[in-house]
């Protein structure tokens, strides 16, 4: 069974009490057993047109439907911004890890930590990467859109395997790439999906993740708000955000 399917099967019902897709960011707030929660996505823009096919055919409607065939959105590959949905609304619903369970601090911290004199593999663009940089042994960046100095993704199957460390962006799981790319990581690597998107659940250790990098979101109103009106993470991350990692136990 893939991933997503895996975590669908973790989900209590739910009721679906608020969606917001912003140009960054999309939100999902849902009712469980009367504890109002909130997940977040990347929102992924698809090709369009103001006059061509809907990028969200049930815009208006998504309200109506219940935790469970929100989340199932996740599979969704026709509409992009639907993936989105579908990942903010398991975020919103899985079961949360206990404090005592997060290491406090973000992911740049998290891979320069184990990063000196190492190869750190890191699949996306993140703001931190210039400084990175100069905190581990040597860094490969892979981006779909590569900049100077980095790789296309398709490059993949060439730098995973000889990293030390790979740090993969959370977005690979709205655009169903993260299977593909944990499968050429070496065995000897360690792991770690990062940003937002993650799902801060157990279900990727038993896809070969050791890291999880993730948010969780503390004042719900403030950052909805935040999201319905363009902001970019450092603003969701000051309305309301807190940054936590989760690292698998036993780990060698």
């Amino acid at each position: 069974m893939g991933l997503i399917n895996q975590l669908l099967t973790q989900l209590p019902q739910g009721k679906i009490v608020d969606i917001r897709i912003g140009i960054h960011w999309t939100a999902v707030v849902v009712l469980v057993e009367g504890q109002r929660r909130c997940g977040l996505s990347s929102t992924q823009l698809g090709p369009h047109k103001h006059g061509g096919e809907p990028q969200v055919p049930q815009a208006g409607d998504l309200e109506k439907f219940s935790g469970r065939e929100l989340s199932a959105l996740a599979l969704e590959r026709q509409h992009p911004i639907l993936a989105s949905v579908g990942v903010a609304s398991i975020n919103a619903l899985l079961s949360p890890f206990q404090p005592e369970e997060w290491i406090e601090g973000n992911a740049e911290s998290a891979i320069a930590a184990r990063g000196a004199d190492k190869h750190v593999a890191l699949v996306g663009h993140f703001p931190f990467i210039p400084r990175l940089r100069t905190r581990v042994g040597k860094l490969s960046v892979l981006d779909r859109n590569p900049l100077d100095g980095e790789y296309a993704a398709e490059h993949a199957p060439i730098i995973l395997p000889q990293a030390d460390i790979v740090a993969i962006t959370g977005m690979a799981i709205v655009n169903h790439t993260l299977e593909d790319l944990l499968k050429v990581c070496s065995s000897q690597a360690l792991v770690m999906v990062l940003g937002p998107s993650t799902p801060l659940n157990p279900v990727l250790f038993g896809f070969g993740v050791d890291l999880l990098s993730g948010s969780v979101v503390t004042s719900i109103d403030p950052v909805l708000q935040a999201i319905s009106q363009g902001a970019n993470f450092r603003q969701i991350h000051q309305a309301g955000v807190r940054l936590v990692t989760v690292e698998r136990t036993g780990r060698p």
